[in-house]
């Protein structure tokens, strides 16, 4: 073949090859989604089995929402795709679909259970569980029956480290089929540590991690509670996503230990658990050196301090919790995005509310099960921000920023600064959104910024309103969008809705 001929082929290969990738490789997608959906299928099983234990309800309620999404799963699994290729496109728009259709299946035990909920209340109450927002829709639904409770438990427990990062633990198919950008697309933060070589690996190890931190939180809470709400507490509080049986006001009130053991592990979800790996097998030195860890414990101390002076300079303080354990106990519940509150908190004063909206903002370290902006990338902001003063008196000298001693790639830095700045805009829309609606100001914001950084604090914990549900049903589903955007930091679900994602 002549050189002539040569560059008339490369050309049409490359448009050929241009004209494949605009196609998304659907059939593929089904697929995996419909083994997702027999996992989630298998996980309602056992609140089938703890329905026959307790005996306090219907088996139908969840064998019926079983045997759909069992149907739903094998029909998708037995499709056959030409190609398991898998790119970043596929990737992405696997990552939110998985989401939307599991929240989908995963609201039909509501239904069915005779809770008399909406399809937006069931929905929204789903979503709120696997993204571990937290955030209670149904303000009946903690006297529901064992089963219901287990599963909004097993729900915000999946979620916590994540659907697609499990699927790529129990399936290592998917590690050499796009695994790469499935578990970029999920895990939270600026960059992502490979534990291992596979991604497989490095998934398993993530939830190995889990899973045993949430085996000794329940083996504590055990001690203190009864072993049913323990289990489903251990799930809610390692995930990040607040209780899900106890009375807050009557179990936390006077139980020093349980608000202890509770700010210990509230404070390890909001980890990088890959840090918590490391240290686990014996790699002591990069916990030292991390640069995050520092930062988030700095952020505790500080907001703590905040919160203690305010509450003695307002005489809130009747006996030692108030000023020690109390302020310490919201100030990890809230940065942690955990979502729970001190019984007492809304008369805290202004201050207090300031100090909290913050923190939900900042969130906790990447690569953990807590949401917010980051810890990480608020760093970058403020040397970033360090840097840029330096130069304005010495314009010659070149700085950069520097992240557990090495330094950040300029466009790393920029793609940072742009995250913050689309999280903020995202918080502005969606909060006029929310006005339009029919949803007062203050009220619109704080509902938005609470569902944005998966805290599910409700504007009643800070005596700005009556809680998520006396929300309007849009507000809802457009809080469950605002949610869902949160919980996959922004780019894996706004992406989809640029042309970009779809014509190059």
């Amino acid at each position: 073949m002549s050189k002539e001929q040569e560059g008339k082929v490369r050309p049409s290969l490359a448009t050929a090859g241009a004209r494949r990738r605009k196609f998304v490789n659907l059939p593929m997608l089904l697929r995996i989604i419909g083994l997702l959906l027999l996992i989630e299928a298998a996980m309602m099983l056992l609140p089938v089995i703890c329905e026959l234990i307790c005996a306090d309800g219907s088996v139908f309620h969840f064998l019926f929402p079983f045997a759909l999404t069992a149907a739903a799963g094998f029909g998708l699994v037995r499709l056959r795709p030409q190609s398991h290729e898998m790119g970043r496109r596929e990737a992405i728009l696997l990552t939110a679909l998985t989401w939307v259709i599991l929240s989908l299946f995963g609201m039909l035990p509501f239904i069915f259970a005779g809770t008399h909920m909406t399809v937006t209340d069931a929905f929204f109450e789903s979503i709120n569980d696997f993204t571990t927002t937290g955030g209670c829709s149904f303000p009946t639904l903690e006297e529901s029956g064992h089963a219901l409770l287990l599963w909004r438990s097993l729900m915000r427990w999946l979620g916590g480290m994540g659907i697609i990062l499990f699927t790529l633990a129990v399936a290592p198919m998917l590690n050499n089929s796009g695994g790469i950008f499935l578990f970029n697309a999920e895990i939270t933060g600026i960059t992502h540590d490979k534990l291992r070589p596979r991604i497989s690996s490095t998934a398993r190890g993530l939830w190995i991690v889990y899973t045993l931190l949430t085996a000794a939180l329940v083996g504590l809470l055990c001690i203190c509670m009864d072993p049913f709400e323990a289990v489903c507490d251990g799930m809610s509080v390692i995930s990040t996503s607040g209780f899900a049986t106890i009375d807050v006001d009557g179990s936390l009130a006077d139980s020093y230990y349980l608000k202890s053991v509770l700010v210990i592990f509230m404070f390890l979800g909001g980890v990088n658990f890959s840090l918590i790996y490391k240290a686990c097998t014996g790699h002591f030195h990069d916990v030292r050196v991390n640069t995050t860890l520092r930062w988030y414990l700095l952020f505790i101390l500080a907001a703590y301090a905040m919160l203690t002076l305010n509450v003695i300079h307002q005489g809130l303080w009747h006996h030692s919790d108030d000023i020690t354990i109390d302020p310490l106990f919201q100030v990890v519940a809230t940065i942690s995005s955990t979502g729970i509150s001190e019984p007492d908190f809304d008369q805290w004063g202004p201050l207090s509310t300031i100090v909290l909206v913050i923190l939900m903002f900042v969130g906790a370290c990447s690569g953990s099960t807590s949401g917010g902006s980051k810890i990480d990338r608020v760093i970058v902001l403020i040397k970033f921000l360090k840097n840029e003063f330096f130069k304005m008196m010495h314009p010659n000298n070149i700085t950069a920023v520097t992240i557990n001693g090495k330094g950040m790639k300029l466009g790393l830095v920029q793609k940072t600064l742009a995250f913050l700045c689309l999280y903020v805009i995202v918080i502005f829309v969606s909060g006029m959104v929310l006005v339009m609606l029919g949803v007062s100001l203050r009220e619109s914001f704080f509902y938005t910024l609470s569902a944005i950084s998966n805290a599910g604090i409700g504007t009643d914990t800070v005596g700005l309103g009556q809680g998520f549900s006396a929300l309007p049903d849009t507000a809802k589903w457009v809080l469950s969008l605002v949610m869902l955007t949160g919980r996959l930091e922004l780019y894996t679900v706004l992406l989809i809705f640029t042309p970009y994602f779809w014509t190059k």
